[in-house]
């Protein structure tokens, strides 16, 4: 039944789209997942990080066995044209890692998949080691997931930091399960008036993010060959 599966970082990346969707909690290899299900869809947020969305697409597909697994969510700009809720569909995902890369049928550049949230600095590098429009942290873990099950991969990410927008420091917030701590960033941000203006201008860009991947998300449900994917093997390409 279940044809596409959509895996995220958050649920507030997805909010607008899963609202009205059934909620199923499921348990995998010891782990409780949240799953949002509608028609011949299922989105499940496992996380920040790689490793994260490495369990949670092994989660998704063990349960639903889908014919394709999407990576969507937020990804900074690793180019002064890309701006705030501009959708990116890569033709190729790129490991930071290790240079493993996936080819896609999206149009977008290169998608770079790196360890933690990337600097202004970082971001500079990334663009000349891989000559990538973007970068997140989930989609080359996704990837692998799919490409070891032989499942077809799209990936749609929303830009959610333009290129020189240095983000507050989130990364200290999220648990080893990848889940983030609004509650606890917001205690940090709270006693830190000279970050107040960083981090309003982030939850503003994350807002536009998070309904423009929305409004591209629901276009799945309309014909799903829109974003059509195959997987290479890593290194491959």
């Amino acid at each position: 039944m279940f044809k596409v599966a959509i895996v995220a970082a958050l649920e507030r990346e997805v909010r607008p789209l899963i609202k009205g969707w059934r909620l199923v909690q499921k348990e995998y290899d010891g782990r409780s997942f949240r799953f949002f299900e509608k028609e011949n869809f299922v989105l499940v947020c496992g996380g920040v990080g790689g490793q994260a969305a490495r369990r949670t697409a092994e989660a998704v597909i063990a349960m639903y066995q889908p014919a394709i697994v999407y990576s969507a969510g937020f990804a900074g700009a690793l180019h002064a044209s890309l701006k705030v809720g501009e959708i990116v569909r890569p033709g190729r995902v790129v490991n930071a890692s290790d240079g493993s890369s996936v080819a896609l049928n999206g149009s977008d550049g290169v998608l770079v998949s790196f360890a933690s949230v990337a600097s202004p600095a970082q971001k500079a590098k990334l663009r000349e080691s891989f000559g990538a429009r973007a970068v997140d942290m989930e989609a080359a873990a996704v990837a692998h997931a799919a490409e070891a099950h032989g499942i077809a991969l799209g990936v749609v990410k929303a830009i959610s930091d333009e290129v020189n927008f240095e983000l507050p420091p989130m990364e200290r917030f999220v648990d080893s399960e990848g889940r983030f701590s609004e509650g606890r960033f917001a205690w940090f941000a709270a006693v830190r008036p000279w970050i107040w203006a960083r981090v309003f201008r982030l939850a503003r860009n994350s807002g536009r993010a998070s309904r423009a991947l929305c409004v591209s998300l629901r276009e799945l449900s309309v014909e799903p060959s829109l974003f059509p994917g195959r997987v290479h093997p890593p290194g491959s390409i």
